[in-house]
């Protein structure tokens, strides 16, 4: 993932001082910048070097075939000047694999230092380094702290939807079973967000579940590969090389932002609207300590999500049309919420510009976060190549389509706020839209007594 080289060179229209500004907003090293031109200056002339010579060696050879001509047909050759042609083109040709080397060393730091600069903060984005300052922009439904009652995973327990105990003795940290009710409700909850998305013009998509490495490294930060994905193998993490290592989603935006590895799309052929099922899986490293009963915050989980891809003119326009479908898929649900817009020094390296929906949980007091809605402008389309039309005559930029992603359910999630909003003194209300996946059942009664909060 990656910014524009060409914004880092001046003389050939960029400005750095663009880029400085927006690491500067997103609190992250501003240094970075220079490193990236001064590399990048390294490896043009690296390039430049080679590209000579490769042109020294082709004139050369265009020299010395008159001169090999001429022996064929028997006639006198330049001894002398065929012998200090020959040596010429012996000479570079040794020299050859060392330029070849620098160039290729040169072009490789050149994008590993480029892949940490943050893609363009949109200057709508809070500028801040605390969370806490993230920006209300809006507000839907009563949020009203439940005085009595009981949080989502006593609900889930009290209609035996799940087991986390047996979870964690298969599984280990952070593992459970859904059972019952929970996997009706799950899967309700999926079906109705892909019925939904469907019912707005999204394509439904069923994802791999794992992505070979060299792809996964063109759409996922490089500290995620640490921090947060899981990798599928025998033991230790194998050599990079290796074409068959691969390492399991952590949502569904890996592997669509992806399909269309290498494309070129038409204008007429966009947006593409992609409404995307998978099973996701995370190590959650930086959440110890955090959420850890119930299926809040888990390793393994269903997701929902939109991803579209757009011409850059209609991006931002975009944007707001998947943070509404988010927001009436929770306001068909009955779940209040705000809106609130993520400050700059929290916005992952793709995200231009990110939404979160965070929803009311009444019995826990506190809103949580349900769905983040991401522009990613064409910072991942870059690395993945995927243009948007043709090439402009007499222009050395091109154009790629702008990428964009929002959660609409994580089902889980979902679940648990579902439980928390639609208790009753012996039950759980079930929301209207989801009835029909459930074969009509109004109502889950309570089967078991409230459990005691396990020591984690």
């Amino acid at each position: 993932m990656v910014l524009d080289i060409l914004l880092f060179r001046k003389s050939e229209g960029g400005d750095p001082e663009v880029v400085r500004a927006s690491q500067r907003a997103r609190f992250a090293s501003v240094e970075l910048v220079d490193e990236v031109i001064a590399l990048d200056e390294l490896w043009r002339k690296t390039r430049f070097s080679l590209d000579e010579a490769k042109k020294s060696i082709g004139k050369l050879k265009k020299d010395l075939a008159p001169i090999s001509i001429a022996r064929k047909k028997g006639e006198a050759v330049d001894l002398e000047r065929e012998a200090a042609l020959l040596k010429q083109k012996a000479e570079i040709e040794a020299a050859l694999p060392a330029l070849e080397e620098a160039e290729a060393k040169a072009k490789a730091a050149t994008e590993t230092k480029l892949n940490l600069v943050g893609n363009l903060v949109h200057p709508s984005v809070p500028i801040s380094d605390l969370e806490a300052n993230n920006l209300e922009v809006k507000k839907w439904g009563e949020a009203k702290k439940l005085e009595g009652g009981y949080t989502h995973p006593e609900l889930l327990s009290m209609i035996d939807g799940y087991d986390q105990e047996r979870g964690v003795k298969v599984g280990g940290h952070r593992a459970y079973f859904l059972k019952g009710w929970g996997v009706k409700l799950n899967h309700a909850l999926i079906m109705y967000g892909l019925d939904f998305l469907e019912k707005n013009g999204y394509t439904r998509m069923h994802t791999p579940f794992f992505m070979r490495r060299e792809v996964m490294a063109l759409t996922a930060q490089l500290s995620d590969f640490d921090d947060s994905l899981y990798h599928v193998g025998e033991g230790q993490v194998k050599d990079p090389d290796d074409k068959d290592e691969k390492y399991l989603i952590a949502t569904a935006e890996q592997p669509l932002s992806a399909f269309h590895y290498q494309e070129w799309l038409q204008p007429k052929e966009l947006p593409i609207l992609y409404a995307g099922i998978s099973t996701n899986f995370r190590k959650e490293a930086g959440a110890h300590g955090k959420d850890t009963w119930g299926i809040f915050r888990v390793h393994q989980f269903e997701k929902v999500e939109q991803f579209v891809l757009t011409e850059p003119s209609k991006s931002w326009e975009m944007h707001e049309r998947m943070l509404r479908l988010s927001e009436e898929f929770y306001q068909s649900l009955g779940f209040p919420y705000h809106v609130v817009a993520i400050v700059s020094g929290a916005l992952n390296n793709s995200a231009a510009k990110k939404y979160d929906l965070e929803a009311w949980f009444p019995k826990m007091g506190e809103y949580k976060e349900l769905v983040s809605c991401s522009n990613c402008t064409d910072y991942q389309s870059r690395s993945l190549e995927v243009r948007c039309g043709g090439k402009k005559e007499g222009s050395k930029k091109k154009e790629y389509v702008h990428m964009l992603n929002s959660t609409l359910s994580a089902t889980e999630r979902t679940l648990c706020c579902l439980l928390e909003n639609c208790q009753c003194p012996d039950g759980i209300i079930i929301p209207a839209p989801l009835r029909q996946y459930v074969g009509g059942v109004e109502k889950i009664p309570f089967t078991k007594l409230p459990p005691k909060k396990p020591k984690m």
